[in-house]
């Protein structure tokens, strides 16, 4: 997809522009939501940064990837903004994320939210009785026996589930192995 959306960066059009926007829409709000922990204020700052694509689309170097593109206009965007809150509220705590190194490397922060994507959309693929037993065991951190009671299933069955989400999202996140080993060291 990114080879298709990279040979018609070159000639944008109605119908390129909105592919673009429908596709790096959800991503790069979520990454902007990163920054300036609000969704309305993250849509706010998505929006504008689209909205400003398209009104210099002319001048937008073609030779520049334009996932790299949108995302570091939404990094820049996000800076400014938490800047310009800064100027209007000194006594704020959350202003201080600005001094957070995460923010020397959006690159990074752009591999994460891509990753988060990805998984969200591997549990999606989950069948729903898999994804929920997974869901309870990952998320919720109950226990074999505590998913059981609650489902009226067995511990095998928890336990049968529980391999087969693991190894369905194995295979469906086994190309992005490398970034969740580095995210659990970050992480840790």
């Amino acid at each position: 997809m990114d080879k298709e959306v990279q040979d018609r960066f070159n000639h944008i059009d109605k119908s390129t522009f909105e592919m673009l926007f429908n596709n790096y829409f959800p991503a790069l709000t979520s990454f902007a939501r990163k920054f300036v922990h609000d969704m309305d204020t993250a849509k706010d700052i998505v929006h504008n940064v689209f909205i400003n694509f398209w009104e210099k689309r002319e001048n937008v170097d073609p030779n520049k990837s334009v996932k790299s593109y949108l995302f570091s206009s939404v990094h820049n965007r996000c800076l400014n903004h938490i800047r310009d809150q800064k100027k209007f509220d000194q006594n704020d705590p959350d202003i201080v994320i600005m001094d957070n190194p995460s923010f020397d490397d959006p690159s990074s922060q752009m591999e994460e939210t891509e990753l988060e994507l990805k998984i969200k959309l591997a549990l999606q693929e989950l069948p729903e009785k898999c994804r929920e037993v997974f869901l309870m065991n990952r998320y919720d951190g109950l226990k074999y026996r505590e998913i059981a009671d609650k489902l009226n299933i067995s511990i095998k069955t928890v336990e049968t589930q529980m391999s087969k989400g693991l190894k369905l999202m194995k295979e469906k996140l086994r190309q992005y192995i490398n970034l969740i080993i580095l995210a659990l060291i970050s992480w840790f």
